[in-house]
């Protein structure tokens, strides 16, 4: 049985680095199928129980870059593996995290419920996939919270843990945090994760209230990274959701009920469950085509929205369906990045002459200074025709202008006589 539904809110917003989404919950007494109750419109809206028809996440690991994971939550318990925590120094010694933004993330992406069947709490959107945990960030609650913000030693943690998540065998990478201005730490990561085939999912930012066109907000900004905008149940751009021209798709992402430390249950708002909610999907994606790469999976979650219409800057294009996005997976996986066949020459291998071809290449060299040369005598003589023709119309001219003259200086001829009147 679920204890209660807490109320508090979580706002993290320091200059340096900041989580990308606030959670506010409400108190009160509820039962475990209460909580699935709450989750129905955001499932329905990513269409997950036809996604699960085709894969649930299994065999695939989603790193959650975040303030830490709850691996004892029921909802989470036994696919948690807790990572480096890279913040480590910044709240004093003997202080343990509050993973609370972390730990509701990580059960929107993985979580499997609890109870017969898995059938109460909390079900990610990929509850068959691990998760591991890795620890870049504090909530602002933690006491070295401004510590960490104004270390310089915390500057590449991001970055560092990107890399870190790639090395311990992470095919999706959650980032539901933001931060003003990227580092070359971090491009240089994120580049290293796209090249090893990881997908890196990002929070577009909550800055977007009152603003036609919000500040860019990073990693989600860079390019290789699916930059996640949120939206209302009506499927509309939430207020606070960041509008510009790095939003690639738009997921649920106000009143989002999730998992917090301690079985506790958290509703909230923010880019940050819209980012993890479609991390979920980009996992489905990677559990039936392990071989796609980011791009392509990128591509596939943006041609999965029901709703067709022009890109913009608020929802990208358009909020992600599930099932939709693994029916394009599946026709995209039916094309390689590389001809193949007979008669494909392998872009690896040197260039071999067929058994057939055995008549040495000509090989044609051309003297550029003959060509130049040539060249300018072909403009010399084309220059020098074109004056000719110029001087020949100006003599032309001036004859007809002293005909003209000559005939203008006879005297009249006379009047005819012997005429009948």
């Amino acid at each position: 049985m679920l204890t209660a539904l807490r109320r508090r809110v979580l706002a993290a917003s320091a200059a340096a680095l900041a989580l990308a989404g606030g959670a506010f919950l409400v108190p009160g007494p509820a039962r475990a199928d209460d909580v699935r109750l709450s989750q129905q419109d955001v499932l329905r809206t990513l269409d997950v129980d036809d996604a699960w028809r085709l894969t649930k996440g299994r065999g695939v690991t989603v790193a959650v870059l975040d303030s830490g994971v709850d691996p004892d939550h029921r909802d989470l318990a036994g696919s948690v593996v807790t990572g480096r925590d890279f913040t480590t120094g910044a709240n004093p010694r003997g202080v343990q995290p509050v993973r609370l933004h972390g730990t509701y993330m990580a059960s929107l992406i993985a979580g499997h419920g609890h109870g017969p069947g898995g059938a109460d709490g909390i079900v990610g959107i990929a509850p068959e996939a691990r998760v591991l945990s890795v620890r870049v960030i504090l909530e602002d609650e933690e006491p070295g919270f401004r510590t960490f913000n104004s270390d310089a030693r915390y500057e590449a943690v991001v970055a560092k843990g990107i890399r870190y998540a790639v090395d311990h065998g992470a095919e999706v990478i959650n980032l539901s945090l933001s931060k003003d201005m990227p580092t070359k730490d971090e491009r240089t990561a994120i580049r290293y994760a796209i090249s090893k085939g990881v997908v890196l999912v990002a929070a577009a930012g909550n800055e977007g209230a009152g603003k036609r066109t919000a500040p860019y907000s990073y990693p989600a900004a860079i390019p290789g990274v699916i930059s996640v905008a949120a939206v209302t149940s009506t499927l509309r751009r939430a207020s606070f959701s960041n509008r510009n021209s790095s939003v690639m798709v738009a997921a649920p992402g106000v009143d989002v009920l999730g998992a917090g430390p301690g079985d506790e249950y958290w509703v909230g708002r923010g880019t940050s469950q819209a980012t993890a909610l479609v991390s979920g999907v980009a996992a489905l994606i990677k559990s039936r085509y392990p071989r796609m790469s980011p791009a392509l999976v990128a591509q596939a979650l943006t041609s999965s929205p029901a709703r067709k219409g022009p890109y913009n800057t608020g929802t990208g294009f358009g909020v992600v369906n599930a099932y939709r996005a693994l029916s394009v997976a599946a026709t995209l996986a039916r094309h390689r990045a590389t001809a193949s066949g007979t008669g494909v020459q392998n872009p690896l291998r040197a260039v071999r002459p067929a058994a057939n071809d055995q008549d040495p290449i000509v090989v044609v060299r051309r003297d550029t200074g003959a060509i130049l040369l040539y060249g300018a005598v072909a403009l010399g003589a084309f220059a020098g025709s074109g004056a000719g023709v110029a001087v020949i119309l100006v003599l032309s001219r001036r004859a007809r202008r002293r005909e003209r003259e000559e005939d203008d200086a006879l005297p009249p001829a006379p009047w005819p006589t012997g005429l009948p009147t």
